[in-house]
């Protein structure tokens, strides 16, 4: 069986990015995607070295650093792709994978991240963030979303099967698509992330430097904290103004490789998370590490994370709310042993992620052949 797998676009190595590795290597598929601009590094830890087809964005100017400045295009060059050959076609969809263009005979399964978070539920939150909450700009903006929302409930009956990453997500492909999506959650590396010797010596925000990350907020709260080190790792558009506003006890070390990630969870009193995740991996990968989370009542984290025993949650993405939740952990702690925060995070290893899939996959491909 020929299989193509289709991704929105691969840029850098996050959590979406684990869910493509897996899929991509248990399917040995082709790769497709609007732009590849992926590192040699993490072609390789990604892709195991494969390039993606890719569509018309990849070649337009300013691509490579400003490819969202295309977005209105996006539903176009997803259906331009050219996947005639192939019997199974998956995508990996938080954008518009998953309204790539299909063929009579060929099953498309799709594993979705996140509808469209801009366009259905952070639309205003997308253009305060980018300082166009009002005037013309922010006019114009309404209508690509609005256009980008009909597009969206139209190809996604193209779709043979709906894949979730969360309840979370799976209930928000009910209330917008009115169908129903098993729950698969992201894959975990259980051999990478494991807990480590040594002293924990800081608390660590880890994700890409955007602003609906609210890694800010984070940073702020460290200001009224400053007998406490906060260490930041990852790198993107935020990271030049958070540095300027940082206090002397946060440190930026931007983007990490996945052995240095693994130590700086390794060392860490708690991993704090402040965005309103779909899923959020990170939290499970610190837990396989022993660590605990400090994280917003929202989203995905109430799924993997437990209030007062793999960690604590705080119910605004405040600094003060921060900072309070924060000085409650250095007081009480968690009930949960770093083994015992191991065996919390283990539910989500690769092996029931590849067993999931494969069991949907061949389930979808027995339906259509019935």
């Amino acid at each position: 069986m020929k299989v193509a797998f289709v991704h929105d676009w691969l840029v850098v190595h996050g959590g979406a990015e684990q869910v493509t590795r897996e899929l991509v290597d248990l399917f040995d598929a082709d790769v497709f995607a609007l732009v590849d601009f992926l590192s040699a590094d993490d072609r390789q830890a990604i892709l195991n070295g494969k390039h993606a087809r890719t569509s018309f964005v990849q070649h337009l100017p300013f691509a490579r650093t400003h490819f969202r400045w295309y977005l209105p295009l996006f539903p176009s060059a997803i259906e331009r792709l050219d996947l005639r050959g192939y019997d199974l076609v998956i995508s990996a969809s938080y954008a518009v994978a998953k309204g790539v263009r299909t063929h009579p005979g060929q099953v498309h399964v799709s594993y979705v991240h996140t509808p469209m978070r801009y366009a259905w539920v952070m639309e205003d939150a997308y253009l305060n963030d980018h300082g166009i909450g009002n005037g013309p700009k922010a006019w114009l903006v309404r209508r690509v979303l609005r256009y980008l929302r009909a597009w969206d409930l139209r190809v996604t009956t193209r779709v043979d099967r709906l894949v979730a990453n969360s309840r979370n997500t799976a209930a928000r492909i009910q209330h917008i698509h009115g169908r129903d999506a098993e729950v698969v959650y992201p894959p975990l590396d259980l051999a990478r992330f494991a807990p480590g010797p040594g002293e924990r010596t800081h608390y660590l925000a880890a994700a890409r430097l955007v602003p609906y990350k609210r890694i800010d907020r984070i940073i702020a709260a460290f200001r009224a904290l400053p007998d406490h080190k906060l260490v930041v790792l990852g790198d993107g558009p935020e990271r030049e103004r958070l540095q300027r506003v940082a206090p002397t006890n946060v440190a930026f070390r931007g983007h990490v490789g996945s052995d240095e990630l693994v130590r700086s969870m390794q060392h860490a009193r708690a991993l704090i998370v402040a965005a309103d995740e779909d899923f959020g991996l990170t939290p499970v990968e610190a837990l396989a590490c022993g660590t605990p989370a400090i994280a917003l009542r929202r989203g995905g984290y109430p799924e993997t994370i437990t209030d007062g025993r793999t960690g604590l949650f705080f119910d605004e993405a405040t600094p003060e709310a921060i900072r309070d939740t924060v000085l409650r952990f250095e007081q009480d702690g968690v009930a949960c042993s770093p083994q015992e925060l191991r065996a919390a995070a283990e539910p989500f290893s690769r092996v029931h992620f590849r067993s999931a899939m494969t069991r949907i996959v061949n389930e979808a491909i027995a339906h259509a052949r019935a």
